[in-house]
């Protein structure tokens, strides 16, 4: 069986991390980005640059969208030189990466359906670029068996792969994950004022937690960035908002109460609105004032 030949859709941080994994592990991948310039960077590490989503559509078997919006995701799909504009493509799969609307994903996959005959798949990822290009991502799925099965293989690539259920599934469960992580963005940061206030060395608290219930993945990793300030971006704060405002619409919808994502919207609301979107995430500690402030 000839190995597929990946198209890659937006080449950001995570695209380009997810397009670097998958050549590295000798896939033939194709790629596109409204950025030239990523386009380049991301050729010049062996991706078959292309002009359109749509071109990229008509030579790989399996598209994976990595974009920052749903607006974005139904541009890229839907839209001029988009994926439906490629003609019959029955027997691809269009993945979708991007944290996108539960009900958009439904349209626009059924618009795809319609247009070309493409199936699709929607997996929101966990982990960040440096969980992509180590093939470790949390992968969560949502579409019919026989599309998923025919990603399957290749998503493993990236990382655990699990299939959570009929389409939007996916989308449902990177909402699940986005409550217990943003807002533990928050706790962290309260959590490291603290240690701070109290002289406590920052860089301990992790290893002295670990085995509790307290230890995590994330709070080394938060704990790192924020004590040296390090707010170069991994992931953008202006899409921790994003993530946040969709959680809340969701919630919203089926009229439930989730007080402490509340209080994290409120947050990054105040953290973009100082101007500090393009930070990583982490930034969000610089709300916190330290002891005696």
């Amino acid at each position: 069986m000839s190995v597929p030949v990946v198209g890659c859709i937006g080449l950001g941080l995570m695209g380009e991390a997810i397009t670097a994994r998958l050549i590295a592990g000798g896939c033939e991948v194709a790629g596109y980005d409204i950025v030239p310039g990523k386009i380049a960077a991301a050729a010049r590490g062996g991706m078959h640059p292309c002009g359109s989503a749509r071109e990229v559509a008509g030579v790989a078997d399996v598209v994976l969208l990595s974009l920052p919006t749903t607006a974005a995701v139904e541009a890229a799909v839907l839209g001029k030189d988009g994926i439906g504009a490629a003609g019959a493509l029955a027997g691809k799969v269009l993945v979708d990466h991007s944290t996108t609307e539960i009900d958009a994903t439904k349209r626009v996959a059924a618009a795809l359906a319609a247009a070309t005959g493409m199936a699709f798949v929607d997996a929101p990822v966990s982990g960040g670029p440096a969980a992509a290009a180590n093939g470790t991502l949390a992968i969560m799925g949502g579409g019919a068996q026989e599309p998923i099965a025919r990603v399957t293989p290749i998503l493993e690539r990236l990382g655990r792969f699990a299939h959570m259920g009929a389409l939007g599934a996916g989308q449902a469960t990177k909402l699940v994950n986005q409550t217990l992580v943003l807002a533990n963005y928050c706790v962290v940061a309260e959590a490291l004022r603290l240690a701070e206030a109290y002289g406590v060395d920052p860089a301990k608290i992790p290893g002295a937690l670990a085995s509790g219930h307290a230890g995590s993945n994330l709070l080394p990793i938060l704990f790192e960035r924020m004590t040296a300030r390090d707010f170069a971006p991994r992931g953008f704060a202006r899409q921790v908002l994003k993530d946040l405002e969709m959680l809340n619409d969701a919630a919203s919808a089926r009229h439930l109460a989730m007080p402490m994502a509340a209080q994290a919207l409120t947050l990054y609301r105040l953290l973009i609105a100082q101007g500090k979107g393009e930070l990583d995430g982490a930034a969000i500690v610089t709300l916190y004032p330290a002891s005696g402030a």
